[in-house]
């Protein structure tokens, strides 16, 4: 967060009032309003109050005087405000304002808007340079009133600046009726860690919540839900159609999304279900007959399995056609004709070996299993004292049903803290 800050800022020039060139009085400055859309972050004019009414002057049309005045170019260079105008008004729609400041992955509140006067084809124009969030830029507007707008400004620069380059700030985009709602950048959100984006919308409101949840791609917004707290994962769910839910909840693991849609009402549930593709519906519906705290309740049927006859080259294609997350995969499983589990063998001798190699002979000796109904807890001592990285999951004929993974263990071990 730079520490840097000059130019105007926007609450102390606030209230400046607007003269012609004769020095006559035509409004003094209400507003200053930042295109959206493609020119998003460009100021498109400054907004005084007149006697007429509200008015936009773009600010090339407008001279800086020593004594902070400013001077119109002409008249006629003032335009009215319209209402269907899709600007975003600083002091209307972002003091005070709770935005995400991508770069320092956090939710702030604006305390102020620094401005900066350039030179442009022999004319003055204005730009947003930060945002301010700290003491600084709170302190300016708690003064306002108090004191000239010049001592405010010198006794306000000798506290540190907390300020945010506006182009690390997803801006706020402003509709037709003045509602606030969220404009992300889902390319610059999306390349944060989905954790980092979950202590995002912990931070926000409702409907802010709400809106980033949608403008995310549903990889990252199934990622991003599988971090959050169980009570604001149903609540974020609960918001939104359940087509859009469904689409969601489809690229989460399936075991999270088990575990997410048996906290909804039953009717919310189905309702879901009902939009999901019937692959992915089948797997969730198959792990919500389980019981919550079993290892089946736990565990995941994204998995790689291939013949106990299969080769390396074999079990490189399998992971090649894997649509889950590769990430989770450290093994892969063998199994016979009936699909019984006989052997595991570690990613990173896979990755050694050569590719006619027969898997069976790269098998671990023994390995550990759980079966279905096993508790929880059972299943994270056999972590603890194995030091696995999965467990596999066996039904009764000793059929592979499904994967513990460790991240489902330090799961159910956070919410006994």
């Amino acid at each position: 967060m730079s520490e840097k800050h000059n130019g105007p800022s926007l609450s102390l020039l606030l209230g400046t009032p607007v003269t012609d060139s004769h020095g006559e009085l035509l409004g003094r400055l209400k507003d200053v309003a930042v295109a959206t859309g493609s020119e998003a972050g460009s100021i498109a004019g400054v907004v005084l109050k007149t006697k007429a009414g509200l008015r936009l002057v773009r600010p090339t049309e407008v001279s800086v005087m020593a004594s902070g005045a400013l001077v119109l170019s002409s008249r006629e260079a003032l335009q009215p405000l319209r209402e269907d105008d899709n600007f975003l008004l600083l002091r209307q729609d972002l003091l005070d304002r709770q935005i995400i400041d991508v770069h320092g992955r956090k939710v702030v509140r604006v305390n102020d808007v620094d401005l900066q006067w350039f030179s442009r084809e022999e004319k003055q124009d204005l730009r947003v340079r930060e945002v301010e969030v700290g003491l600084r830029g709170a302190i300016r507007r708690l003064l306002l009133g108090v004191m000239p707008k010049q001592a405010i400004d010198r006794f306000a620069r000798q506290f540190p600046a907390r300020v945010i380059p506006w182009e690390f700030v997803d801006v706020i985009e402003v509709d037709p009726a003045r509602r606030v709602k969220l404009k992300i950048e889902h390319e610059r959100l999306a390349q944060l860690h989905p954790s980092d984006i979950a202590d995002i919308l912990e931070s926000l409101a409702p409907a802010e919540r709400e809106a980033i949840l949608t403008t995310l791609d549903e990889e990252v917004a199934a990622e991003t839900l599988e971090e959050v707290e169980p009570k604001l994962q149903k609540a974020l769910v609960e918001s939104l159609s359940s087509e859009t839910a469904a689409a969601i909840v489809e690229e989460m693991d399936p075991s999270a999304a088990a575990d997410l849609l048996a906290e909804l009402p039953d009717e919310r549930s189905e309702a879901i279900l009902e939009e999901m593709n019937p692959e992915e519906r089948q797997e969730v519906e198959d792990l919500l007959e389980f019981r919550e705290d079993s290892a089946a309740g736990r565990m995941t049927t994204q998995f790689v399995q291939v013949s106990f006859e299969a080769t390396v080259s074999d079990s490189v294609e399998a992971l090649r056609v894997f649509d889950g997350d590769l990430e989770t995969i450290t093994e892969v499983y063998l199994v016979d004709d009936q699909e019984v589990l006989k052997g595991i063998v570690p990613l990173g001798r896979i990755v050694l070996a050569k590719p006619e190699t027969r898997l069976a002979v790269l098998a671990e000796p023994r390995f550990i299993t759980c079966k279905e109904n096993d508790h929880q807890k059972y299943v994270a001592e056999l972590f603890d004292k194995y030091n696995l990285r999965a467990l596999p999951v066996l039904n009764d004929g000793g059929q592979l049903v499904g994967v513990v993974e460790a991240d489902h263990v330090i799961s159910f071990l956070r919410d006994r803290i």
